[in-house]
């Protein structure tokens, strides 16, 4: 008996987001505070997205459901 749709997890919809070709992108972490102690080039590179790592991508996808 099928338990029915899985529900999306609304915290990790926050926090990742589906490409075109279907890659999961996420945001770097550690840019909120402390930021006079890094370089500028820290910043800059932390204020771009990357994709996420293969050994974690199976998880987040069931974690986002249908999206």
């Amino acid at each position: 008996m099928s338990s029915g749709k899985p529900k999306t997890r609304k915290a990790v919809s926050k926090r990742f987001k589906k490409t075109a070709s279907g890659k999961i992108k996420r945001a770097h972490g550690g840019k909120g505070h402390l930021l006079t102690n890094k370089t500028r080039k820290q910043k800059r590179r932390l204020g771009q997205n990357t994709l996420v790592a293969k050994s974690f991508e199976k998880a987040i996808r069931i974690s986002l459901g249908r999206s």
